[in-house]
């Protein structure tokens, strides 16, 4: 099983103060369960109702946001393009946004024309989507619009007028398969050609649909890659070097402010679903997260970091190569800001009672935080979704609990991920050679600058099983 039982969480450096929620009885993982569950939904209903700060707060912002009101109306695609020409992924990202607002709203407002809404939108989508095309940044769209599309379906999953089965056909034929494909051949590129948000978002949408769709074997094929991974997403990748002070130094730090807020962000999302299906990787590793985002937000706030020279080689297989070397940390702008701190400081300081001192102030100078539309109007500003304040402040834990134990929701063991070929560093050739993308989209995130290589055109690739991947590659 994939979870530690107390005495290999004891062996492994952790120490657990509240265990994970259990699975729901008859099911293969709790519903709803992913970065909500139902004692959630009714913690935050009580909160608002009671007029609790800082849930007050959260709900206004939730409330004031355009994408939360009930006249919205989705405007389906059959194909949705992200990179290249034809580009049409701002309708996807919009549409989901409004159809997650309103559900949320929905639940804690008790309004149930905010669930109709959403569930409008999200009906509307699945009998019209098939396709997702673009250069390699159809990849991004697959990640992080999967993992937010099914964390909209989740909050409505019950609802009677919800096309479940359709939805969940969907997700298992449009998205997952993207995802699960670039973890494996990574849009056949060198494995490290791609920073670590890539890993991240194509790992959050393999989680959560699998979650969604109740497919065990694809949950496990997630978990084991945040824990052994290739590529630059998985923990030890992501968090390569362990400092003196107790920070855990991020990768992609060495890359700008607003991507490492972005994987900052995902590998928060990643953990927090996973936590509420008694899977703990929060505290994975001697809780390596909680070091690497104490590390994000002492340096988004304008403290001095330690930064240990990376290089990591990039380029297609059996085509062009080169390396890219991040000597320092880059520039930081302090005000910059997205809604990803109350949910990660919310468990380190409230679920397990641990100090976090960096990640208490920065959550603390983002509230209350909102979701999209509240951060821009380019993609970036939608890359979460957002309304931690409202959604993860918590009491805090007061009774010590055992270290998570297994049960039904935790997946199968598995046995590390398959090898993935590498490709030789030496000096770099022109983009056009490869024609390939290195660094992703300039629109990734809207609000920093990030510069983009074309990159190669195909269709969907499917997911292959990793022992398969392992034959093929001895």
């Amino acid at each position: 099983m994939l979870k530690a039982t107390a005495s290999t969480a004891v062996a492994a450096g952790v120490v657990s103060t509240v265990a994970p929620p259990a699975t729901a009885a008859g099911s293969t993982f709790a519903h709803p369960g992913l970065l909500h569950t139902r004692t959630d939904l009714a913690r935050m209903a009580a909160k608002v109702k009671a007029g609790a700060a800082p849930y007050t707060t959260g709900f206004a912002k939730l409330s004031a946001n355009s994408h939360a009101q009930s006249g919205w109306t989705a405007r389906p695609q059959t194909t949705v393009v992200r990179g290249g020409s034809g580009q049409n992924y701002v309708t996807l990202y919009n549409d989901i946004h409004a159809a997650y607002q309103n559900a949320l709203r929905g639940h804690v407002s008790g309004d149930s024309a905010h669930l109709d809404t959403a569930v409008a939108i999200l009906n509307a989508w699945s009998a019209e989507l098939t396709t997702l095309a673009g250069n390699a940044d159809r990849f991004l769209a697959a990640g992080l619009y999967g993992y937010q599309f099914a964390n909209a379906a989740e909050l409505v999953r019950d609802h009677p007028d919800f096309e479940l089965d359709r939805f969940q056909e969907m997700l298992a034929t449009v998205f997952a398969p993207l995802s699960d494909s670039f973890l494996v051949k990574h849009n056949d590129a060198v494995v490290t050609n791609y920073w670590t948000n890539w890993d991240l978002t194509a790992m959050c949408c393999v989680l959560a649909t699998g979650l969604f769709c109740d497919d065990k074997a694809q949950v496990a094929r997630a978990v084991d890659y945040f824990k052994h991974g290739e590529g630059l997403g998985s923990i030890k990748k992501a968090i390569p070097v362990l400092h003196d002070d107790g920070l855990g130094e991020w990768l992609e730090a060495g890359r700008d402010q607003g991507h490492a807020l972005l994987g900052v962000g995902l590998m928060g999302t990643f953990c927090e679903m996973a936590w509420n299906q008694g899977i703990d990787l929060y505290g994975y590793d001697d809780s390596r997260f909680l070091k690497g985002a104490q590390y994000v937000a002492k340096w988004s706030m304008g403290g001095d970091v330690s930064y240990t020279a990376n290089t990591r080689a990039k380029g297609a297989i059996n085509g062009w190569s080169g390396q890219e070397t991040a000597t320092d940390a880059a520039a930081v702008d302090p005000a910059m800001t997205r809604p990803i701190w109350a949910m990660i400081a919310n468990h380190y300081t409230k679920r397990r009672g641990l100090s976090a001192s960096y990640l208490t102030q920065i959550a603390a100078k983002s509230s209350p935080e909102g979701g999209g539309g509240d951060y821009g109007p380019n993609s970036g500003g939608y890359d979460q979704l957002g309304f931690g304040t409202l959604a993860f402040t918590r009491d805090k834990n007061t009774t010590a609990s055992p270290a998570p134990s297994p049960s039904a929701a935790t997946p199968p063991p598995t046995t590390g991920s398959a090898p993935l070929p590498q490709g030789t560093a030496s000096t770099p050739a022109a983009a056009s050679d490869g024609n390939l993308a290195a660094t992703g989209s300039n629109d990734l995130l809207g609000w920093t600058a990030a510069a983009g290589i074309t990159a190669i055109t195909g269709g969907v690739l499917f997911l292959r099983r990793r022992d398969r991947m392992r034959q093929q590659n001895q």
